[in-house]
């Protein structure tokens, strides 16, 4: 492999879902309401396609996900990104991949703008390719092709490291070498295989 494509929440950053029962928690909801707000409630749905394609104002999002969730709207999107850690394991995998030569690009679906560490992406990645700046998301292939571009690498020579499966598996569909992020340990090690180097555990 010659690139190296990652996604954010739930690969650079803690669990995500794991994140979001624990906000449930917090607030006095059954653990499952956020995950089966967003993937199950049509209208909730349509509206988180929306603000990943930045065609939802996120302050819009946060009034309308926090009536449907019964909590104050005022700065939702901040409190639901400050239910992650950063994954130190695979940022620093991630660092030392673009610190021997590897071309690296972020592949993300965005929950609002605001949920990145810019400082961060600047030292990690040679380009960004988030959703809502592009108007592209996964698992729509050309946002995968969009960031191979960038890094003028075909994509037979991309690995593509997501948490979601049928993310993966869209990249694979184009060449690409999909890995399923499942736990630290496991992609660090991997991507230590794909990429014959010495990322560090």
């Amino acid at each position: 492999m010659k690139a190296l494509l990652v996604d954010y929440g739930g690969v650079l950053t803690t669990d995500v879902w794991a994140g979001f029962r624990g906000f449930c928690a917090e607030h006095g909801l059954e653990l499952e309401t956020l995950h089966r707000l967003l993937v199950s409630d049509e209208d909730a749905a349509d509206d988180l396609r929306a603000i990943q394609l930045g065609a939802l104002d996120e302050d819009e999002f946060e009034h309308r996900l926090g009536v449907r969730l019964g909590v104050p709207a005022t700065g939702l999107l901040d409190r639901l990104a400050a239910t992650w850690a950063i994954e130190e394991a695979v940022v620093g995998a991630v660092r030392a991949a673009r610190a021997a030569g590897v071309p690296t690009a972020l592949v993300s679906n965005s929950l609002g703008l605001r949920m990145y560490d810019r400082a961060l992406l600047r030292d990690l990645v040679d380009t960004v390719v988030i959703s809502a700046e592009v108007g592209l998301m996964k698992p729509q292939p050309e946002i995968y092709l969009l960031a191979a571009e960038r890094l003028d690498t075909p994509p037979a020579d991309c690995v593509m490291v997501d948490d979601l499966p049928h993310h993966v598996e869209a990249a694979a569909a184009l060449g690409m070498t999909g890995l399923l992020h499942e736990s630290a340990a496991r992609t660090v090690a991997t991507l230590e295989r794909l990429l014959g180097l010495e990322l560090g555990r």
